[in-house]
């Protein structure tokens, strides 16, 4: 599976975004996907994630602003931003697992994208 991840830019605080990932390849709809982002100077770190099934698990941090959701039909993963904050700020990468359950550890992914830049002004 290869993903291409879209959808970044500048917003003000409150604002939102919607970021997409574009997969390729005929496995998706088995995968698991997830979203993780990292600041600089910080570690990449968990956002939400998603399972074949459709079940969901957000961090703590973005719970309540943030949904995650795929169109298995269009082999797409979407995650709607609502009520951004400064610290939102972050380069955001979809990720997906042959396991297709959902999982908030970056290692047990598989596919990652390339990454798309998020940036919340105060």
């Amino acid at each position: 599976v290869q993903l291409q991840a879209s959808g970044g830019g500048l917003v003000q605080a409150g604002g939102s975004l919607r970021l997409s990932c574009a997969a390729s390849g005929r496995t998706f709809s088995g995968c698991g996907m997830g979203w993780f982002r990292q600041a600089p100077r910080k570690e990449r770190e968990f956002v939400a994630t998603i399972g074949w099934s459709g079940s969901t698990y957000y961090a703590d941090s973005v719970k309540g602003r943030f949904t995650i959701s795929r169109n298995n039909a269009k082999n797409t993963l979407s995650l709607q931003m609502n009520s951004l904050k400064p610290e939102d700020t972050a380069v955001y990468y979809c990720a997906g697992r042959i396991g297709g359950e959902t999982s908030s550890t970056a290692t047990s992914y598989d596919y990652w994208g390339q990454g798309t830049q998020v940036t919340v002004s105060s």
